[in-house]
């Protein structure tokens, strides 16, 4: 069994070597396409970051106060059914508040342990949560967690796994990219184990507009950064004046989708190659997928999952799940 770290210090750290960034790769190919594309994982430099972090607090953007809402009111059936010296296991760098509030909820958790492919990032948000957590047992691993990771090989605390995926990040994926990533965190869970993953619901096509075209523009900084890290890393040519945010309901395929639309005739270069765009055309940056409790339910079947208990906020806004194995 793993013992209680010093504070501020891990437990264990494992670096599988995840593949470096495919930015420039992915930025090439995306831009070469006829719908221009770039995948939204790329969107979190430090400065997109930082931008993502004001967009939650934006009074538009609804999903992080609604998600902690339903934390708070459901902590005490969480630490029922998670029962005492629970081991937490939350893959990708999430939001210290609701780490917080589930390790907080929770009987003597024996232990947290964070999965996410940039290193500093997830060292330093490990040794944050240790810090703050002086007699847990807390634990990193440098991996992407989209792919298969061997956690019985790894020291992982003895105790229930509960692994937590908060925010909707399952909606940024394809259905078949959602239904692959559930199939890998299946493979996490031993008998008895769960996922409480939070997942967004399908609603009034202004409040989904609003919360990803916000009054403040945070959003669109937060898209059009893309663009500036393209040029800060890349060697681009963009001008960024030359684009407008847009964010699209997408009602036949229940997502919201963000563009970046030229308001003119455009050509730039990026890492020395050149490309055109013509007025109105699009690079399409981030698709969030929403759900109905029907529709969520049928993907976790599909993933080898059953839906055990779900609780949303009093609007129907949002549903945090708890699965296991079928």
């Amino acid at each position: 069994m793993s013992m209680p770290n010093p504070v501020g210090a891990l437990s264990f750290f494992e670096d599988l070597h995840p593949p470096k960034s495919r930015f420039q790769e992915d930025v090439l190919d995306g831009l070469a396409r006829e719908q221009k594309s770039i995948p939204p994982k790329h969107f979190y430099d430090a400065r997109g970051s930082a931008l993502f972090d004001d967009i939650t607090d934006t009074e538009d953007y609804y999903v992080t106060r609604t998600e902690l809402g339903i934390l708070d009111s459901i902590a005490d059936e969480i630490a029922a059914k998670a029962g005492s010296h629970a081991v937490v296991i939350e893959p990708g760098s999430g939001s210290s508040v609701k780490i917080d509030k589930l390790l907080n909820a929770l009987d003597h958790p024996a232990g947290y342990v964070g999965l996410d492919i940039s290193k500093e990032h997830l060292i330093t948000a490990c040794e944050d949560l240790a810090g703050r957590f002086s007699g847990l047992s807390v634990g990193a691993i440098c991996a992407d967690f989209t792919q298969p990771v061997r956690l019985n090989d790894l020291p992982i605390p003895d105790g229930r796994r509960l692994v937590f995926f908060p925010g909707s990040t399952i909606g940024n994926f394809e259905p078949g990219g959602a239904k692959l990533l559930l199939e890998t965190i299946r493979d996490w869970l031993r008998p008895g184990d769960a996922l409480l993953i939070g997942a967004d619901r399908v609603k009034s096509s202004a409040v989904l507009k609003n919360a990803y075209d916000d009054a403040n523009g945070v959003t669109a900084a937060f898209n059009l950064n893309l663009l500036a890290r393209i040029n800060r890393e890349l060697d681009g040519t963009i001008d960024t004046d030359a684009f407008d945010h847009e964010a699209i309901w997408n009602a036949e395929a229940a997502r919201v989708e963000m563009h970046l639309v030229a308001k003119h005739d455009t050509e730039f270069s990026v890492s020395g190659r050149n490309f055109k765009m013509k007025a109105a055309e699009t690079i399409h940056t981030e698709n969030s997928h929403k759900f109905t409790i029907q529709r969520f339910s049928e993907l976790a079947e599909s993933a080898g999952l059953t839906v055990k208990q779900n609780w949303s906020d009093a609007d129907g806004y949002f549903t945090l799940y708890w699965l296991e194995c079928a």
